[in-house]
């Protein structure tokens, strides 16, 4: 009888030993598992564009939009776009019609979870314009309204010219559905060079908007879809 009590604490005790090493070779299963993080070429459109295009007079435009993750939070990033675009002033009407395209690199200040791949970002860009300008009216500045104003038809093109700026970027991209996402973003620019035509200025630049006398600075949005073409996995850090 005295054996039953031995024999009892025995089992007892192996079987304890034998949850305990259950339960670690568990915990390691566990600890061995890596979550990886997809890497691979983003590309998409940008969204304003084509509903500029139908519902602004005088404007035409489309942009391509791709980035590719190349180290944790860092990205490589371009935009290709092309626009035609009407600007009537007080005294003028010009068209400005080209095509132009940036390159740079996005950070990513966002902490995702896991198997999450939104991003809060701040991106710099480099831009270069090939462009035309065509005056196609303008107004002679006259005090006397007695026989109305003197509006001077030209049709006037200047091809071949060129602009470069820089733009600081900034934005947000969501996931709304697996590999397809949502963003938008503001744009501040600071133009480098432009060629003009010989009789005024560019008024409208491809890619940079709007120009203005006596600054060399712009801004400019975007709302763009994109999906992405995952490629391959690595390990998160």
């Amino acid at each position: 009888m005295k054996q039953a009590p031995i024999s009892l604490f025995i089992i007892s005790f192996l079987l304890g030993l034998s949850s305990l090493s259950a339960f670690a070779q568990n915990q390691q299963a566990q600890d061995s598992v890596v979550y990886k993080e997809k890497y691979g070429l983003r590309l998409g459109v940008d969204l304003s564009k084509p509903v500029r295009t139908f519902f602004e007079d005088g404007y035409k435009g489309f942009e391509i939009v791709g980035d590719y993750r190349v180290y944790d939070n860092f990205y490589a990033a371009a935009e290709i776009g092309n626009e035609n675009r009407q600007f009537e002033g007080d005294q003028i009407t010009v068209t400005s019609k080209g095509s132009y395209a940036k390159i740079g690199a996005d950070y990513n200040a966002y902490e995702n979870w896991q198997d999450m791949q939104n991003s809060i970002f701040v991106g710099l860009r480099y831009g270069f314009s090939t462009f035309s300008q065509e005056l196609e009216e303008y107004s002679i500045y006259n005090t006397n309204q007695y026989f109305g104003p003197d509006i001077r038809q030209v049709n006037s093109e200047t091809k071949g010219l060129t602009a470069s700026w820089v733009e600081l970027m900034v934005g947000i991209k969501v996931e709304v559905l697996n590999n397809l996402f949502l963003s938008a973003n503001v744009q501040l620019k600071r133009r480098l060079f432009q060629t003009t035509p010989n009789n005024f200025d560019n008024l409208i630049i491809p890619g940079f908007n709007r120009t203005y006398d006596g600054s060399e600075f712009g801004v400019g949005y975007g709302y763009s879809l994109s999906y992405l073409i995952p490629l391959y996995k690595k390990e998160r850090d």
